[in-house]
């Protein structure tokens, strides 16, 4: 059932001059003040407006407040002393929030009747108990209660019984009965649900028990649909055609960032760039023109592969430096010959050649400041030198080595020379992460599917 009926007239139009006693100036940068009744110096600001229901003037009451845990609202009264109409309703100071909000509320006692509700034009409130509902846009915003929001149903409903009594006697009793019902409601003989659903976000329901989390009342955060976004007259974005999306691939993408060396203004490049025989990747590179630093970085454009990938090379030629390498960030680097073993997340994601990925290693170990200098002692220093020698000798194709790339995520990628044959030299391996490797990944906790029923609402 719809209270379609308890539609109350909205603010006058029509406002003359400020009356001659304007309220104090809350002084810049204090407009909105928190709502309290003891603060003496918030007082309503109070213009001579037309009343549209004898068309002479009476008062209107504009008062900037804010709700503690919320955010701003305009709280709005007019009263007539000519007809002795008046109408009251809040508006929200903010803009449209990002996501909608819906407030799922359990009232259990007489408290929770009196828990402040700020309920915007846009929202629609339900109880499920009696399958009634006040759709979006029939009433204006209020500034009220739990208890309040149901005595102004009450009343919308009221309005129209006379002449429904007169016309049609069944519905007006039929009516009545339900009337009767939201009446007990307010009694709380029994547990009911109240449910205020707000596509622009701006509604919101007391916790009385704030900043702790509050057992009757849920709060979820929600995207707006297209027809959503449409009612609020936002201007939806038009879905992108397939030749559009082809011309973007092939474009570099430029935005404004800051060098994380020196934090001056600096532009990074972006590129879609499909790897053949693997996936498709995402290349950002910056360019520091103020102090020369260049920065390159990889992430990979696809999900988190079913298996983890190890890729065991062995080089033999110094032709092999310049194959292709994809190294992500989640992908650790071994090199048995040299005893040597690179962790997950050290040097980022790349996109380079092995010889660029062994010349990026060996800046990395000897560059290490507690392996020069005062810091160093002897030994570290001669065996920095051997380790230097040796990676050297691999670059030059003198020394053979293995290189091998272990990645849980599956994400890195060492061409393959031969494709679509298999590389003699070259051994890829796919195998089942542990639960170890899963929780480093982030994925023991993460639900893909079933989550609308098994993952518990935000509160």
């Amino acid at each position: 059932m719809s209270a379609g009926g308890a539609v109350e007239p909205g603010l006058p139009a029509a406002a003359a001059a400020p009356s001659a006693a304007p309220a104090r100036d809350p002084g810049p940068g204090h407009l909105f003040r928190p709502i309290s009744a003891e603060d003496e110096e918030q007082q309503p600001t109070e213009i001579e407006s037309l009343c549209m229901n004898c068309y002479r003037n009476g008062m209107t009451r504009l008062l900037l407040t804010k709700i503690p845990f919320f955010r701003e609202i305009i709280v709005s009264s007019f009263s007539c002393e000519h007809c002795g109409w008046n109408n009251t309703e809040i508006q929200s100071a903010g803009r449209i929030q990002d996501q909608g909000v819906r407030y799922t509320l359990t009232v259990r006692a007489q408290e929770d009747m009196d828990r402040e509700v700020v309920k915007t034009d846009s929202a629609t409130t339900r109880i499920p108990e009696l399958d009634f509902e006040i759709p979006a846009f029939s009433q204006k915003g209020a500034l009220t209660t739990v208890e309040g929001l149901i005595s102004r149903a009450i009343s919308g409903l009221e309005q129209d019984q006379p002449t429904r009594r007169a016309n049609e006697e069944a519905v007006a009793e039929r009516i009545d009965e339900f009337i009767a019902k939201l009446k007990e409601l307010k009694q709380v003989a029994s547990p009911f649900t109240l449910i205020i659903d707000d596509p622009s976000g701006n509604s919101f329901v007391e916790n009385p028990h704030a900043p702790r989390k509050d057992d009757a009342l849920v709060i979820t955060h929600y995207n707006r649909t297209l027809q959503q976004e449409e009612m609020l007259g936002l201007q939806a974005e038009a879905p992108e055609e397939k030749p559009e999306e082809e011309d973007i691939r092939n474009e570099v993408l430029q935005f404004n960032t800051n060098c994380p060396e020196c934090n001056a203004p600096a532009q990074t490049n972006m590129k879609l760039v499909q790897i053949p025989h693997f996936k498709e990747v995402i290349i950002m590179a910056t360019n520091c023109e103020n102090c020369g630093h260049r920065t390159n970085e990889v992430k990979s454009g696809g999900a988190v592969e079913p298996l983890g990938t190890r890729i065991t090379f062995h080089i033999t030629d110094p032709s092999d430096m310049t194959r292709d390498l994809l190294k992500s960030e989640t992908c650790s680097v071994e090199i048995p010959e040299l005893e040597f073993e690179l962790g997950m997340a050290v040097l980022g994601g790349k996109f380079t050649t092995l010889e660029g990925m062994l010349k990026d290693i060996r800046e990395l170990v000897t560059k290490n400041p507690f392996t020069l200098g005062d810091s160093s002692s002897p030994g570290q220093t001669e065996k920095l030198q051997e380790f230097s020698q040796k990676l050297d000798q691999i670059l030059e194709g003198i020394l053979k080595a293995h290189f091998i790339m272990d990645d849980p995520a599956g994400n890195s990628y060492l061409q393959n020379v031969y494709a679509p044959e298999d590389d003699p030299e070259m051994k890829v391996e796919h195998y089942k992460r542990t639960f170890d490797q899963n929780e480093e990944l982030g994925l023991n906790d993460m639900k893909t599917e079933g989550y609308e029923t098994g993952l518990p609402a935000q509160r």
